[in-house]
């Protein structure tokens, strides 16, 4: 496991919030690190806008399309996280499709002609990426991906479904840095109510191998995080901060870091109560 991201989950239950890089600005995607950071959050995941985000709801949709047409590359936010890098070590991944990681292609590095898999991992371990999410790769795909992350220092984080129950021992036996428990069937978006039973996933991959379970998907509200929380390692929150950055725009970042620490004080207060 990278060790920045078991550090996430070495201090009790995690926050991960996600940010579409370049919404509304790449400047101020680096000062939303920064804000979730201070409010709480353990680890950040970074989504690399891509034209055609199948796992994605209208909110995430529209936060790629904003940040491709104001000229988000993946160049520019390899360079963005290389200057959040000289100021945080806080767990870094990066969620994006498969065709990002395909066709990224630099010419020659190492005197070699590489993948552009290969480059576009190597690029991110140098940038200082901790792990990598790809919705779109299915388990029995992941192979090509898996192996160029470990000779990286990547984790390839491995994503469980509601309906993923006859595979979930074999995902969880190979899987990296956490599991990612997607909570309902469908694409990322606010939920009012979500009924998977989510503490059934986490005790299959616990049977299998103790590796933290971090939910995501629908999770929107304080009682939600608290919820899930009681019955998982992590909560992952995506499309209520990036519909905070649409709606308040270049002014989002203290709309989206008083938003991260009600949601990371709702996770410590499940912390707290279990304790009990």
């Amino acid at each position: 496991m990278n060790k920045r991201i078991a550090e996430a989950f070495a201090h009790g239950k995690a926050f991960i919030p996600f940010i579409t890089c370049g919404d509304p600005s790449l400047e101020i995607t680096e000062e939303l690190v920064y804000a979730c950071e201070e409010a709480g959050a353990d680890l950040i995941e970074l989504g690399i806008p891509f034209s055609d985000p199948t796992a994605e709801g209208p909110v995430i949709q529209a936060a790629n399309m904003r940040a491709l047409s104001g000229g988000a590359t993946t160049d520019r936010i390899f360079e963005l996280v290389e200057k959040i890098r000289r100021n945080t070590q806080i767990p870094l991944a990066f969620m994006t499709y498969a065709n990002v990681v395909f066709s990224y292609h630099r010419g020659k590095e190492d005197g070699k002609k590489d993948s552009g898999t290969r480059n576009f991992l190597k690029r991110a371990a140098k940038a200082g990426v901790d792990g990598l999410i790809l919705p779109d790769v299915p388990f029995e795909e992941r192979k090509e991906f898996d192996t160029v992350c470990k000779e990286c220092g990547l984790d390839l984080i491995s994503l469980i479904a509601p309906t993923s129950r006859e595979r979930v021992s074999q995902i969880a036996r190979e899987a990296e840095g956490f599991v990612y428990c997607v909570s309902s069937l469908g694409v990322t978006g606010i939920r009012q109510e979500i009924t998977t039973d989510i503490g059934a996933m986490v005790r299959l991959v616990k049977q299998e191998r103790a590796i933290p379970c971090a939910v995501g998907f629908g999770v929107s509200v304080p009682e939600q995080a608290k919820a899930i929380a009681a019955q998982a390692d992590g909560v992952i929150v995506g499309s209520a901060i990036v519909k905070l950055c649409e709606n308040y725009g270049m002014s989002c970042v203290p709309e989206v870091k008083a938003y991260v620490k009600k949601m990371k004080e709702a996770v410590r207060e499940a912390e707290a109560e279990q304790r009990r």
